[in-house]
């Protein structure tokens, strides 16, 4: 996970301004899903409730971001 972070950053660092928008949108958007997925995937394995509380708030804060960036 914190490669595909690194890498992510690094393209967002080194592409180009003018035609990087839309592609470093599509990136921010599919690592978004892919977090949430990761978050979702822990739920299913089982938690305590200051665990499930954790996740309940990570997962609205990625919803959120997912819905301004995924469009």
């Amino acid at each position: 996970m914190y490669t595909r972070l690194i890498a992510a950053l690094t393209l967002l660092v080194l592409a180009p301004q003018g035609a990087a928008k839309p592609d470093c949108d599509a990136l921010a958007c599919a690592e978004v899903k892919q977090a949430i997925r990761e978050v979702e995937a822990r739920m299913r394995a089982g938690y305590s409730r200051a665990q499930g509380e954790r996740y309940e708030a990570r997962l609205r804060k990625l919803k959120v971001k997912r819905s301004k960036l995924c469009r």
